[in-house]
């Protein structure tokens, strides 16, 4: 059993640090009911903060097999739209959003690709209201992990069930710094840290950055009037909040058409309930022309084919190797974790406010400048301590940012 004590340190850093959450909002909590105990002390917290309503969703990775294997196949390229529907209107009216996390790696490996791919799709044009107002910052919104049997298993399958989980609750607790006497101030401290590295990027503009080493060469245009951001977010609604507890990165959007090279990834990537590992990429003017995988590329090749914007980048992220998650040693098979363990890049849709004036631009404006539309957003890590980084400028100028991918 998880200790009392860091799961409420956990809930209340949730609530006054990851969602910011002010007194009189509304609070859209999603979480597997496995981890109900974790869900009802965030939800206690949140009253506590002067919620006005916490509005609960609980979910069972068990129903969703049931689908699967019991659904016809128009069940499972159905999606129903009222509900994300109904929940992008109340996102975009201020009320907060939280994910609490722990899904099974594997769980949809027994199941027909073909299946998961027209669920997925369904699934991600029905959630696009939804999606559209998180990527937007419409409002305060949080995701953090919680331990679970099968996910434990797949991180620590050497160790009987019950120390799997304790093992994993104890780097939970870690990384997310709620096993510190004061959570909340030592995560107040690591967000002053990592945005002085944020503003350095930001003073620097950059026209591109150069990735190297370790099978990996690959040069990244950012977006004009591209802005990095990373730790806390400033959204819409006048609320401050850090979208992932744990997270070390700072990120940006790449040029949507500037992207060549060669990359390949350094950890095992957790998609649409398969594992995928051994990523090589090849972009030209910004598309994905040929991809490779030792594992799962039959699933990673389904995703690619979502729609055009899937094959083109829509997020760059930096994080050093020194990263508390990536010194632990352990590839947690989760990108809430293994992202912020590594460098990494994300197939598919940007994040809007990663560009300058965004919501004052035409459509076409927004092309034009690099930002990349799709139905997808995936992470996958692509920094070792192998790997270099420069920035370059648009005069030329090279300016070293990484060294095995730590910070010069």
């Amino acid at each position: 059993m998880p200790s009392q004590e860091k799961l409420r340190a956990l809930a209340k850093l949730t609530v006054r640090s990851g969602l910011g959450l002010k007194a009189g909002q509304d609070l859209i909590l999603g979480a597997d009911i496995t981890c109900v105990e974790l869900a009802r002390m965030v939800m206690e917290e949140a009253y506590d903060a002067g919620a006005n309503a916490v509005i609960p969703f609980l979910f069972d990775e068990q129903m969703t097999l049931i689908r699967f294997n019991h659904g016809s196949d128009d069940a499972i390229g159905y999606a129903v739209k009222w509900l994300p529907e109904a929940q992008a209107r109340a996102l975009n009216e201020g009320t907060a959003f939280l994910r609490i996390t722990n899904s099974d790696p594997g769980l949809l490996k027994a199941i027909d690709k073909e299946k998961v791919a027209k669920s997925m799709s369904a699934a991600a044009a029905a959630g696009k209201p939804t999606s559209e107002a998180i990527s937007g910052g419409a409002t305060n919104w949080c995701i953090i992990p919680a331990a679970s049997p099968a996910w434990a298993k797949q991180i620590f399958p050497d160790d009987d069930t019950e120390t799997a989980v304790e093992k994993l609750w104890e780097l939970i607790f870690k990384t997310t710094r709620s096993d510190q006497p004061d959570p909340v101030a030592a995560w107040d401290k690591h967000c002053a840290e990592v945005e002085k590295r944020m503003n350095h990027l930001n003073s620097h503009k950059f026209e591109s950055l150069h990735f190297y080493g370790g099978g990996t060469d690959l040069t990244v245009g950012l977006a004009e009037g591209h802005i990095w951001e990373g730790v806390r977010m400033y959204a819409k609604n006048g609320t401050v909040c850090s979208p992932n507890i744990p997270t070390e990165e700072v990120f940006t959007m790449p040029h949507r058409d500037r992207v060549n090279g060669v990359v390949k990834s350094t950890k095992p990537l957790s998609l649409r309930g398969n594992i995928v590992d051994g990523i090589q990429m090849t972009f030209e003017n910004g598309v994905c022309t040929k991809m490779s995988a030792e594992k799962g590329e039959d699933v990673l090749q389904k995703l690619l084919d979502t729609d055009e914007g899937a094959r083109r980048l829509g997020e760059i992220a930096l994080v050093p190797h020194s990263s508390p998650i990536s010194q632990s040693g352990v590839i947690f098979f989760n990108t809430l974790f293994d992202e912020n363990a590594s460098c990494h890049m994300a197939m598919g849709n940007c994040y809007t406010s990663n560009m300058e004036g965004y919501d004052e631009l035409s459509e076409d404006e927004r092309r034009a400048r690099g930002a990349n539309e799709s139905m997808i957003h995936v992470d996958w890590m692509i920094g070792s301590a192998e790997v270099n980084l420069d920035g370059i400028k648009s005069d030329g100028t090279v300016v070293p940012l990484l060294r095995g991918c730590e910070w010069v």
